[in-house]
This record gives C-alpha cells, structure tokens and sequence, in this order.
C-alpha cells in the first residue's frame, strides 16, 4: 500500500519552473553516489533517480563515485559505498539481512551532511529501491508509462525509513493473445515499452498463452514440430499457418466462423475518422505484414512468420531478462498438434496420438525455443472447455500423459527454462489440486480466476504443497473489452486471498493498459505491502471491510421456463424458475436446529458434464459436486434435504460453490424454529415468498476496501486542488461501474437495452459530477489525464444510450415486418423505423467520438478495431442492409455513419519507449487526428537544461508520423517533446505538460 510521505518539498514561483534551481556557487544540490564496480542495473537505477528529481525539481544531480556533500548513494548492500555509509551496527545488520529483491531507504546524517541511502539485497532490489524512493518524489508508475505531477517542485533530500520485502516471490502480468487489445497488436518496442515499466511497479514476470488450432489459433508464439523440421540456427524447415489478429485476417478456415464475431476490415474503410489512426489497411504486429490471407500461406511464407515472431520475442525477452523479469509462454494440455504437422507425421510413418511422438515433438518445440529466445518458463494450460464442460476420467488421464511426455522431453533436451502449469482451472472439478499429487514439485502451479474474475482466486491453491504457486486474478474481464473496469478493491481481495492460501506468484492477465492503470497499480502494491486493510494481517483494518450482509441473496439472475413440464413433481410454477450464477442466500431465523431442502431443476442443458456445483451451509460443504442433469436428466425436479443444520448467531447463511458454469437454484425450504420458503428466480407461490430482485447491472461486487489507495491515485492522477472528491468519487465507483457492454459473439459486444432511457440514465449520475469537478483540475498534464477519465464516462454513458435507443429501433422494425402488404410495409419503414434508425446512428457516433477522444494507447487502437469490426455489423450495418430491403432504396445519407472525423484535433504517441539500450534507435510513432497537419516535429536534447535540436518527422499515411533517432553507441539520457502545426495555425503538443516537463528517455546498458 502507498502511503503519504509528507510534505518535504515546497512549491516553486512559477518563473523557477522553467529554469531548475542553481546554487548560488554552481555547486550541486546534491550528488548521486554509484559504485564504479556496480552492477548494470545499479548503475541504472543512479540514471532513473537523476530522471526523476530532474523531472520533480530541474535539478540534474551529478553521478559520482564518491562525495562528501549532500547525497543519495545508490548500490547493492555489499558495495563498498553503501557499506562506508553503514556506521551504525544497527545499520550494518539491515543492510545484511537483506535478502534478493529486498531494499532499504534511509536518511542519515553524515558529517554534517545528509545522506539518503537507497541499498538493495542484490542490483534488482537497488532498482526497485530507486523506483520507490521516486515514488516518495510524487511519481506513480503504470503500464502504459509514467505519471509526473505537472508542479515542479524545490529540491531538498527526503526523511526515509522504508524497508521494502515481497510477499510474493513472482510479481507481474500476463497479457493475453487473441483481441486486438492485447499483445496481438505489439511490436518489440510495444513490449519494451511495457517491459521497461514492470520494475517501476516493482514487478518481475511477464507471461504468455497460446492458443492452439481454432478459431483464433494456431498463434506463431510457439512453433510446434519435430526437431528434424529445425535449422541449427532456430529458424524453422516446415511449419503451418499461423496468425495473430490483422485487420483483415479474421476469417479462419471453414467451417468455423469470423474469429469472435470481428468482420475482416480494411482500416481505410472505417468510419467517423478512426481510419486516421492506422497507416495501413491491414493493421496488426510488423511480423505479419504480408500474412492478409494467413490461411493460404505457401510453405515459406508460414516459416518466415514464425522466424519474424521469434525474432520479435527475442528481443523482448532478451531486454526483460536484462531487468531482471521472468518470461514465460506455453501452450493447452493435452498438446494440439496443427493438421499440417499431423499429415508429416503420417506421411513419415508416425502415429500422431503415440506418446512417443508426443514426447518428440515437445523435444522439437523445446529447441525451437532454446535456439530463439531466452525463457524462464514453460506452462500448459488446462483447456477453457474445463471451465464451462468440466472433464472426464478419459481427459484428465490423456492430460497427466501429455505433460509426462512433456515433462521427460524437456529432461531429454535439458531445456534451459523451468516446466509449469495454468490455465482456466487449477485442475479438474473433481479435485482442483490433483496435478500436486502427480507432478514434480519443482512444477510452479497456478491458474487464472474462474468466472473471468468474478470469482475470488482458486481456494484449490491452498490444498497444492511444497511447490511454487501463482494466482492469476483478471485485471479486466473481456465480455466488457471496450468499457472502462475499476476493480482496485477487487485486486486487493485476491491479493490477500492469495497470500492466505500460501502463493508465491501474483499476477494478472489483461488485454488493454492505461484503463487498467488503477488496477495494476493496486495489484502491484498490494504485492508488497497489505497492512492498513488485509484483515488478515492487520486487525485493525476490519473495520474497513464491509459491513455485515443485509438478509438476502447474493446476487444471480433470474431465468423463466414456463413451457417446460417438470417431471418428478406436481408443483411445475415452483421449478420453471430458477435463480442462476447465484452465490448465495443469508436469511435471519431464530436459533436452533433446522433441516434446509435445496430445490434444483436443469432447464437448459441437455448433457452432463455442463453445469456443476457445490453447497454449503453454515460454512460446511454439504454437497461438492451436483450434476443435475447427470443425476436426474433435464426438466426434472432434484430435492437435496439436509439434516441437522445449527443456527447460533441468528443467521443461515446457504452457499453456492461454483464448479462448472453457474449454479442454478429453483427453491428454498428453511424448517425448525422457525420455516422460511423462497421462490428462487420467481414470484410468490402457495406458502413460497417470492425472491429478492435480480442482480442489477451495479449491484455490489466482491472487493476490499480501498479509499487509501484512491486518495493517492487522485492527488497524483489530477493534482490537489479536486483530488479529494475525484477519491471519493472513484472510490464509490470501483467494482460498481455500470456494464453497458457483454460478450455477443466475441469481447465487448453491446445487446438493446429496452428500458426507457430516463431510467437507465439515472444510473450515470456520477459522469455529471465527474464533469462539475473539471474547472477545479490544474496544469495540463493533470487535466489530460482528468480529460481521459472524463471521456471514458462519457463513452460509457453514451454506450448505454446506444442500447436503449436500439431496444426502439428494433421494435420498429418488428411492426414494420409484421405488416403483409408490401407498398404499406415500405411507409411503415420510412415512419417508423427511419427516424429510431437516425437516432441509433447519431447516438453511435456520439459514443465512437468520446471514444476517439480517449484512445492513446495500442489498446485503445484496438477497441477502435473492435467497434468499427465487431459492433458496428451487429448495430448498424447488417439491420441497414435489412432496412434498405424494407425501404426498396438505400438508406439516406444521415441514417449511415459518416466517414468524417468531427472531434477536435489531437496528437498522442500510442507507445512510449522510456528506457533504451546504447546503440539502440528511439523510433517515434505520432498519430495526428483531426485537422490538416502541415508539420510535425520533434524537439530533442540531452537530459537537462539546454537548447533542443528539432528532427521533422516523417508522413506515413492518413494521421501517422513517424521518426527515428538514429542508434548511437555514447547517448546519453535525452528527452523530447513533439509539436505538430496545423494548417489552420494551431500547435499540438506532446506530451502536454511540455515545454516544461518534457518526455524522457534513460539510456543504459542491461546485463544479459
């Protein structure tokens, strides 16, 4: 957890923000102090804690081998500055206790002099020591770059006494393949980009899925082959088709459909002026330039696609190793071998489903990735159909056989990285750590939370022993890809429940990055530090966690089936509507003993194996694993009768454990002292009550308190001045945001929404006053930010009227088709259906416009991607095409969305590089939307006063810029800011706080 470190700097005059402060005889501030024999990346963290007092204060502290004046001396606990420093016996124990990762911040006074000590247990302690100590300057770290208050500040040595220890040995993220908001769209410097802030946030691993042969698969993140189909060098002799998403990609082979529902695109046919963000039709990651039709790839356009994505991992690999992060990739268990490899195989006498082959072509994926890229680890992932199907005795024994054979190939090619599990389940639903039994315990176990987040971590974790384990809460949940999520409070709750079930790994599988930017924040210190609200550490934090439940459900929705006959009773009304995804009932009876009837029914599935669930009362698992179709078959009443149930404290509180897909609940009977009968799903029936309301769209979701952390997050996001109620405001948010948007056919789909617009947009009272606070924001840094958060409630608003306004739309259309007679069909539809189809069309351009307003980041490009492909055919572009048949004419120019761009105009670099090695070039890319840009440039110099050479900068197409500085062994430090000129006389800058706090760019050799 951050908390405040006081107020040691004072506000500067504004004339001294441009200029830095100088001592009256030109002598430094205050010097840093390095090791001339120190580490690389102890030598890096002296460069960044120049950068960022630079930034905070002007003052660009010298970096030295030794001085006697004010200082902050930098290194590892054995260096011999920071043991010179160690007077204290105290002092020297500390700095010996200090273990890898570990650091300690500490004010001394020295002669006079005063020192701050930044030493870490080993080089990478020593950086993360000095991304805290900048912390403790005012800077905040994201994934998407950094936050620098745009108030510059007098420069004066802090009082620390900071201690920093992990709670998790492995820390950090896991962006996931398949939607173009996520790492389908990064280049090397998009992952470098990222990579590079990992240590700011003081986390060390960075994972990657694969997914095999489907609808979004193969991906060319792994190559799968025989070792014979290898060169020496790694590059591959024969592979298959593979692809990560493109623009115009998105058609698998037959029969399967579009990948997830994205209709294939050229950029230069999207509307409302998003095409001005891509240079090229068909937009994806630089290795699969010349990929369009992945499906009809000859034999050496497939094996160069593999070569180009191994040459794009090595070099983020090679620079995540170099700060000390962890890499990871893997594939599904049981292994899925491509039909292409499958017919070599056959035609070389090979039986694909032999073990033996198996285990050989591991061998072969094994050495592909020696022979490429550097990793630490390789996981298999249970497949996702565990979660939603369940298993069977069969999979479960063909999984255990495909990771022997994996496990016995790696021994064979002594693979030079570590074997692991994940996946959408810890193991099957019929013990969850059944892999700990069978699996070598230096094996690494871990897997993302179910319900795509809904669900708290894995409790299944705390049953695996003697071995590592990671949980993997979601960060975001990709049924709501394209809106805003807050889930800071949630990321704390599955940090404790992590740490109570012993982990050793915390990390968080996304897709997009700066929306996330509380999220991971949250996450990350929460990986080291819970004190002051995990109940479990701290007592006193209990009375931030919620208050006890009201009487009631926990949440669920309700589902009706009035024409399904139920066999095995006679009361059909009490078992056609059931409560579903339903975690649980809390009802308030007297105390005693009390027999509790569960009433279950399976209304929709037609097989076993498709819902599966467990029951709990008072705390004690009665039931763990209910099939009722498997038990009873479909449309047939199920009671479940339970004995001997004690109430003590004036609560029964019934649970529902979720296994496979939801549980789904029909009744209630509560008998003894006192009887209670519930309805679950439906009205009140007989001696039934009826039940509780279905769980609206902001109903209460799990999650911790974290007022704290918004109340830092503000002042550091938007400045001081509004910082207090944007906390509250954000705070009351967090876990409660409204989901206008689901999964329909693929991420981030949108469904009508036929309430009247007047109701639903009570539940968007919080953007108005989002928007009261604006005038309050200072600086143009902070209001940038502000501006950002700003637009995405609006979108998120607009959104929701998007769905109420089709609702009208498509009941439109549903009297217009109910009409027989075709020339009366034709004026209902120019009536009644084109006035709501305007409407539908303004109000979606309303919405893509604050979207357009907001995006800034590779993600965002790809929720761009994920409207102008995904919902727009779905909401404008299939029912115009039925409209238009109605009509007997093409719909009217307003009634179809414009190809013009009626925002204001912007400039952003979507991918910032902040760290570089030597003789690396920093490329540049700017996109310009809006407006006619005549010139753009960029303004360059070293880090620190002095005038700025410009390099104009390079028009690709439609609003893309780019540059590149070019490679230079000696650079030093640089920082930059662009300026685009527009014809109508206009300047855009970036980032917005320049020319005073300019972007900057470290420079520094990694250890390899």
């Amino acid at each position: 957890m951050l908390r405040p470190v006081g107020f040691w700097f004072l506000a500067l005059p504004a004339v001294l923000l441009l200029t830095g402060l100088v001592a009256a005889d030109d002598a430094p501030a205050a010097s840093i102090v390095v090791d001339p024999a120190a580490a690389a990346l102890e030598k890096l963290a002296a460069k960044e804690l120049r950068r960022y007092v630079y930034l905070r204060t002007g003052q660009m502290l010298p970096i030295v081998a030794s001085a006697e004046g004010p200082r902050i001396v930098v290194g590892a606990k054995d260096r011999a500055v920071v043991l010179a420093e160690a007077a204290e016996p105290a002092i020297q124990a500390e700095l010996a206790a200090l273990a890898g990762q570990q650091y300690r911040l500490k004010t001394l006074q020295r002669d006079g002099q005063t020192v701050v000590l930044v030493a870490g247990g080993d080089p990478v302690g020593t950086l993360y020591g000095a991304y805290r100590l900048a912390e403790h300057l005012g800077v905040r770290f994201y994934p998407h770059g950094d936050v620098v208050p745009d108030r510059q500040v007098e420069f004066a040595l802090p009082e620390l006494n900071d201690v920093g220890k992990p709670l998790f040995e492995l820390r950090g993220i896991q962006p996931f393949h398949d939607f173009p908001e996520g790492p389908d769209w990064w280049n090397a410097d998009d992952y470098k980009a990222v990579l590079a802030q990992l240590p700011k946030l003081r986390m060390n691993f960075l994972g990657l899925h694969t997914y095999p042969e489907c609808s979004v698969g193969p991906e060319p993140t792994v190559w799968i082959g025989p070792a014979s189909d290898l060169e020496a060098d790694g590059r591959v002799k024969a592979s298959y088709p593979s692809r990560h998403f493109t623009t115009r990609n998105t058609i698998p082979p037959p029969p399967d459909a579009p990948s997830w529902g994205y209709a294939p695109t050229a950029t230069g046919r999207y509307v409302w002026g998003a095409d001005a963000l891509f240079d090229r039709d068909d937009w994806g990651p630089d290795y699969m330039i010349g990929a369009e039709t992945w499906t009809k790839m000859m034999p050496e356009a497939c094996n160069g696609l593999f070569d180009r994505t191994a040459a794009t991992l090595r070099d983020a690999f090679t620079f995540a190793r170099g700060l000390g992060i962890k890499t990871c990739v893997g594939t599904e268990t049981p292994l899925t071998i491509p039909k292409v490899v499958q017919e070599r195989l056959r035609a070389a006498g090979k039986d694909p489903a032999d073990p033996a082959v198996v285990r050989e072509l591991y061998e072969g994926m094994f050495q592909w990735i020696a022979r490429n890229y550097p990793l630490d680890y390789y996981w298999f992932w249970t497949p996702e159909g565990w979660t939603w199907s369940g298993t069977t005795q069969q999979q479960i024994d063909a999984t255990l056989a495909d990771l022997r054979a994996a496990i016995e190939a790696a021994r064979r090619v002594e693979a030079p990285f570590t074997l692991a599990t994940c996946g959408w389940v810890l193991g099957p639903q019929q013990d969850r750590a059944l892999f700990d039994r069978e699996l070598p315990k230096d094996m690494p176990m871990s897997c993302i939370n179910r319900e795509v987040g809904h669900a708290p971590v894995e409790p299944g974790l705390a049953r695996v022993e003697g071995r590592p384990k990671w949980a993997i809460p979601w960060l975001e949940d990709d049924p709501a890809m394209i809106i805003p999520q807050l889930w800071a409070g949630r990321m704390r709750e599955d940090a404790a429940l992590a740490r109570r079930y012993g982990c050793t790994g915390l990390l968080g599988i996304h897709w997009r990055t700066r929306v996330l930017g509380p999220n991971v924040s949250a996450l990350a210190h929460a990986a080291w530090d819970q004190q002051g609200w995990n109940p479990d550490l701290d007592p006193k934090a209990e009375s931030a966690t919620p208050a006890p439940r009201p009487e009631g459900v926990r949440s669920g929705h309700f589902a009706h089936f009035p024409d399904n006959p139920i066999a095995n009773t006679e009361d059909d009304p009490l078992y056609q509507t059931v409560r579903w995804n339903v975690e649980g009932y809390d009802l308030d009876v007297p105390n005693g003993m009390y027999t509790v009837t569960v009433k279950l029914c399976e209304p929709h599935y037609d097989a076993a194996g498709k819902r599966a669930f467990g029951i709990k009362l008072q705390g004690k698992v009665v039931e763990d694993n209910i099939d009722i179709f498997g038990r009873v078959g479909k449309d047939r009443a199920l009671d479940l009768t339970f004995r001997d149930v004690r109430v003590t404290d004036g609560r029964l509180a019934i649970e529902f454990v979720h296994r496979i897909e939801y549980p789904c609940v029909a009744a209630l009977v509560v008998e003894g002292p006192a009887t209670r009968k519930i309805n679950c799903g439906g009205p009140a029936y007989k001696d039934y009550q009826a039940d509780w309301p279905a769980a609206p769209p902001t109903a209460p979701t799990r999650g911790l308190d974290a007022a704290d952390f918004y109340a830092d997050w503000a002042r550091s996001e938007f400045g001081p001045e509004a910082a207090e109620p944007l906390a509250a405001l954000f705070n009351r948010l967090d876990g409660h945001l409204p989901r206008p948007s689901t999964w329909v056919d693929g991420p981030g789909g949108i469904q009508p929404d036929p309430r009247p617009w007047a109701d639903v947009q009570k539940d968007y009272a919080f953007v108005e006053e989002l928007a009261a606070l604006r005038d309050r924001v200072r600086g143009p840094g902070n209001l940038e930010r502000f501006d950002y958060w700003l637009h995405q409630f609006r979108y998120l608003k607009a959104l929701a009227r998007v769905n109420c306004v089709w609702a009208r739309y498509n009941a439109a259309i549903q009297a217009v088709k109910a009409e027989p007679d075709e020339a009366k069909r034709k004026a209902l539809a120019r009536e009644l259906a084109l006035p709501p189809r305007r409407e539908l069309v303004a109000a979606a351009a309303e919405a893509h416009g604050y979207l357009l307003a907001a995006v800034s980041t590779p993600g965002g490009l790809g929720n761009v991607a994920n409207w102008q492909q995904h919902v727009l055919p779905m909401l404008l572009y299939r029912p115009g095409e039925e409209l238009a048949a109605l009509l007997g004419e093409p719909l009217p120019a307003d009634a179809m969305p414009s190809r013009e761009y009626a925002g204001p105009a912007r400039l952003f670099v979507p991918t910032v590089r902040t760290l570089l090695r030597p003789g690396e070039p920093l490329r540049v890319r700017v996109i310009v939307l809006g407006g006619t840009a005549e010139k753009v440039t960029l303004r360059w110099r070293p880090l620190g006063p002095g005038s700025m050479a410009e390099v104009p900068l390079r028009h690709v197409a439609r609003g893309v810029w780019r540059v590149e500085l070019p490679s230079s062994a000696d650079r030093d430090d640089l920082e930059y800011h662009v300026v685009a000129t527009l014809a109508s006389g206009a300047a855009l800058h970036y980032p917005p706080t320049a020319p005073v706090v300019n972007q900057t760019v470290v420079v520094a050799p990694l250890p390899i």
